[in-house]
Parts: C-alpha cells; structure tokens; sequence
C-alpha cells in the first residue's frame, strides 16, 4: 500500500480546511443531495463528500455507507488532492500498485473510484466529491463532466457556508461596537446636559439684565443665544433617548409643519438685516423633524455665511410628489469652484475659505448633512457657480 505523501502546501491547507470549519459539522441536506446525484449519474453504490485533516478523512455527507471517518493513511482521496487533474479515476483498485494491499480492498472489496478534488479559491485541495463500486467500471464522458459539475457546486456551497458564518461573526462584532457608541453617546450626553444648563441660566440672567437696564437690543442675541441653547438640549435629550433603544439618531419620524420648523430654525441664526430670505409656505411633513432641523440649518448657515454680494439672497423652495419632498436652497453668494465640488460632502473636508464673520470652516458640517440625508434614504446634490451662487437640491423619501 502506498501512502500519499502530503502536500507541498500541507501547513497552509489544513489552515483554509479550519477556516471553514467543516469538519465535524451536521450533517446538511444541501450536500447529501449531491452526493446522492452523483451515485445516481455514476451509477455507483457510494458517494462521498469528504474533507481531509491532519490525521484523518471526515465525511461531510455519505450514500450508500454508514462509516463517517477513514485514515488517512486508507484514503484513495488523500491521493485524489495531490492530481494536477480535475478527476481522479481508479477503475480496478485490485490492480494499481498504490492501492491493491489497501485495507479499504483488501476489506471493504472497493475495487473502482472516481474523485473530484475540492479546490477552494485560494488553490487548496480541502477534500473530494468521489463514487465508489465494488466492480471494475468506467466513466462516460457525460458522467465525468457531470461529477465535475458537482465538484464545482459542492464548492460553492462550502463557501457560501463560510460567507454566512463570517457574517455572522461580524453581525456579533458590529453588535458590541453598537452598544459601546451607544453608551458612549449615553455618557457624552450626559456630560453635556451640566454645562449646557449652565449657559442657558447665564443666557436668562443676562437677558433678565438687559431687560431691566433697558437694553431692548440686546434682546435679539440673547434670544438667539438661548434658543440655539435650548434646541441643544433637545438634541441630547434625543441622543439620549436613541441610545437607549435600538433606532438610530434623527430616524425617528413623526408628522409636523414646515413653517414651524423653519421658525425654530431662523430663532437660531444670525441673519444681517440687508439679506433677502424667500420662505416656502406652508406644508405638512412626515419625516424626522431632528434630522431635517439639522439639515436645512446647515444649509442656510452656509448661504447666510458665505456671501460675499451688497445685496445677499436666500431662497428656499419645496415642493411635495408622491415620492417624497423636495427642497432648494438656492444663494447669490460666493460660489463652490467646480473641481471642489464632488468633496464638499466629505467628511472632513475643509475648503480654507473664510466666511463674512472671518470665520474658517471646520469641513464637517456638510460631511454631517450628507450622513443625516443617507440615513433617511434621500438624496443631496449641488450645482454652483463660483462668484454667482450655489443650490443645493434636497429629496427625502415618504
């Protein structure tokens, strides 16, 4: 009897076979009905699909057999992985010279073999899909394609398998990492509410002073101060409540008025007098109010920011079809030059420019707007001429 000696690449081999963890596994429908195929078209007694290891070869689905498990030392497809060929075929065991003093001949009377080695993609032989007779026999040219066929779909099921169970281990990790932001948030929110409680009573005392000195100017900023502030704390009282449950920041959705928000939204920006706002009227919108809060605030900042004209203009139209909304926020102001564009909705990214305050950006604010519009499925764009003006096109599904 010969032994087969073992791959070049033995080492690397039994590391792949682990990787799928096959070995050892239940047994699965998916593969007995190919090996049952492959006796049924080879017209054999036995089909195998079976797995080498270290010491010994496991089957993964039997027909026609009850072992489960041979040697080795004993197997005929410990020979059928070294075979350059895509087929392995013995067809009178009794009289080849590795196999006939074989115990598998001598006492299990195997006498015709034909396997297919499986190949993974990286090029390991993890196992074979083979027939077994006890009489002489060989294969038609349509038998050997057909086994090969089922060599290749046995393939295909191994990896799909390790796709599932990588997945799956992934699913666990993202799980663990999603319950450590969220306690994270939970934390951060909290740090937060201290301070912020801070500048609002600061924000009501010194409104409470200006009042009674008469400082009616005064009144505009400290209400702005204060309304920025409290629309904060909603924010963390939201992030609060997200980190406890499993819906993600801003996807919550409830039904409200758009001038509302928009009244809420202008309460927190300083808009020079000279500036010229077009509003839409008014609509009635189901969305996440936080989410679009955020997004049109961002926007108009910018257009309120970056413009450079005497007689600055900001235009915000909406329209509402079947599919969704749809939002313009259109500007005169100083334009995003063209081979910038397609970054502006990068995390990060920072174009150095100064805003009319002498304000830099810190490039996160329409990296953030782009987040909240993928989170809600939508869409944003951007068309702009530098010196002429910019519109930003918004859409968010119903």
């Amino acid at each position: 009897m010969k032994v087969a000696p073992l791959p070049k690449n033995e080492s690397d081999r039994l590391s792949a076979l682990a990787s799928y963890k096959l070995m050892d596994s239940d047994q699965e429908q998916d593969y007995d009905d190919l090996a049952m195929l492959a006796a049924e078209i080879c017209q054999t007694p036995v089909a195998l699909i079976t797995f080498i290891g270290e010491e010994r070869q496991w089957f993964k689905s039997r027909y026609g057999t009850e072992l489960t498990e041979n040697h080795r030392d004993y197997t005929f497809c410990s020979h059928a992985i070294l075979d350059d060929q895509e087929i392995m075929i013995v067809s009178d065991a009794t009289k080849d010279s590795r196999f006939f003093d074989n115990p598998m001949v001598t006492e299990h009377k195997v006498v015709f073999y034909a396997g297919v080695p499986l190949v993974n993609p990286e090029g390991y032989a993890l196992g074979s899909i083979c027939v077994i007779g006890n009489e002489k026999k060989q294969l038609n040219d349509n038998q050997i394609s057909a086994l090969k066929i089922l060599g290749r779909q046995a393939l295909q099921l191994i990896e799909l398998r390790k796709k599932v169970f990588e997945y799956e281990e992934l699913n666990k990790a993202l799980e663990v990492s999603n319950g450590l932001v969220r306690k994270f948030a939970e934390r951060v929110a909290h740090d937060i509410k201290n301070p912020l409680g801070n500048i609002m009573l600061t924000a009501q005392a010194l409104r409470s002073k200006a009042e009674k000195a008469g400082h009616v100017d005064y009144y505009r900023f400290i209400d702005i101060s204060l309304n920025s502030a409290r629309k904060l704390l909603d924010y963390v009282n939201q992030l609060l409540q997200d980190s406890k449950t499993q819906v993600g920041v801003g996807e919550e959705k409830e039904r409200f008025f758009l001038t509302n928000l928009l009244e809420e939204i202008l309460g927190m920006l300083t808009i020079p007098d000279h500036y010229e706002l077009d509003l839409p009227i008014d609509a009635e919108i189901c969305s996440s109010r936080i989410a679009l809060e955020q997004i049109l605030l961002n926007l108009l900042s910018n257009a309120v920011r970056y413009n450079d004209k005497v007689k600055p203009e900001i235009e915000l139209s909406f329209e509402q079809t079947i599919e969704g909304y749809h939002f313009i926020v259109r500007d005169n102001g100083i334009g995003i030059p063209l081979d910038v564009q397609h970054r502006i909705f990068e995390h990060g990214y920072c174009s150095g420019l100064s805003d009319r305050f002498s304000n830099i950006g810190n490039g996160i604010g329409l990296g953030t707007v782009k987040s909240q519009v993928e989170r809600l499925n939508g869409s944003i764009k951007v068309e702009s001429i530098e010196g002429v003006g910019s519109s930003f096109f918004l859409f968010l599904p119903k």
